[in-house]
């Protein structure tokens, strides 16, 4: 798959994203306030927030497929891991926001929400997972840190809709059997979705910061980039190698060691040579710094 045809499918998923999100959060928001549910209400500010999500995730999209230039030599890959740590930031602050509304209603007086509610969370449940499924599928084939993130993004609204379809239900079920304290599991599960929602910005964050900070490869996710270097029979030792990870594809730096007594020509044309083949027989290598040692035994 080509640069080009990657970011136009990373584009179309992350609008996907945001008008499904509007949709979404709109049906859940009208819902929740006719049917009086907390629970639904807070499910509808975190689809909301998602909106805001994909728009990030969009504009670290397209930020990521710019060409290097002077400023930016290994080129603009970062932007979309920089775009996943927005998204985290954003749904760790929703999370707050959930729980605190939630907890204010344990000192309110407050009805079970109408049976509405439960059709809302139901169709959320089923377009969310969907949505889920298909970014992740494509975030995984086209190394995209943004669509993944945003993906569990989708997933966490679907952990988030079932709880409230708990809520929701057994706030029904306890106001027609009698049952008062039932009718607080609607906030309870405002306040479990706010969990949920906590845990998996702060999980998303920490992995985007993780990538964001010149995060290498580790040894045996490099194996075939030696194993091709290797086939270069004029390289006596391969001294060092690192990929380091910008966004969707690596730059690699490698030390290799030739004999001592050939030309600087003669280096330069292996070097040349091992930039070349890295980058043909592994799509996901953008450039290669060859540094050329001499070989001792």
């Amino acid at each position: 798959m080509d640069n080009k045809d990657r970011f136009k499918q990373a584009e179309f998923a992350a609008m996907i994203g945001v008008v499904g999100n509007i949709i979404l959060a709109i049906i859940k928001g009208v819902v929740g306030v006719i049917s009086d549910s907390r629970a639904l209400i807070a499910d509808a500010v975190h689809s909301a927030s998602d909106v805001a999500g994909s728009l990030a995730v969009f504009i670290g999209v397209r930020a990521a497929k710019q060409p290097p230039d002077k400023d930016h030599p290994y080129g603009h890959g970062k932007a979309e891991s920089i775009a996943a740590i927005i998204v985290a930031v954003l749904l760790f602050l929703v999370g707050l926001e959930i729980g605190k509304s939630s907890f204010e209603a344990f000192f309110e007086e407050i009805e079970a929400p109408k049976l509405l509610a439960i059709y809302a969370v139901i169709l959320s449940i089923i377009v969310k997972e969907w949505m889920f499924r298909y970014k992740y599928k494509l975030g995984k084939r086209i190394k995209s840190d943004a669509i993944i993130v945003n993906a569990y993004e989708h997933r966490s609204d679907v952990y988030s809709s079932l709880a409230a379809l708990a809520g929701i239900g057994a706030a029904i079920i306890g106001q027609r059997m009698g049952i008062e304290w039932l009718v607080y599991a609607d906030p309870i599960a405002g306040l479990f979705v706010s969990l949920l929602v906590i845990r998996m910005a702060w999980k998303l964050g920490s992995e985007s910061i993780h990538t964001t900070l010149d995060h290498v490869l580790h040894d045996e996710d490099i194996i075939e980039l030696k194993n091709t270097v290797s086939q270069i029979a004029e390289i006596k030792k391969i001294d060092e190698l690192h990929a380091r990870e910008h966004g969707h594809y690596v730059i690699v730096d490698i030390k290799i060691s030739v004999d001592p007594h050939m030309t600087v020509e003669e280096g330069h044309n292996i070097g040349k040579m091992v930039k070349e083949r890295l980058m043909k027989e592994h799509e996901h290598v953008q450039n290669v710094l060859v540094h050329i040692n001499p070989y001792s035994p």
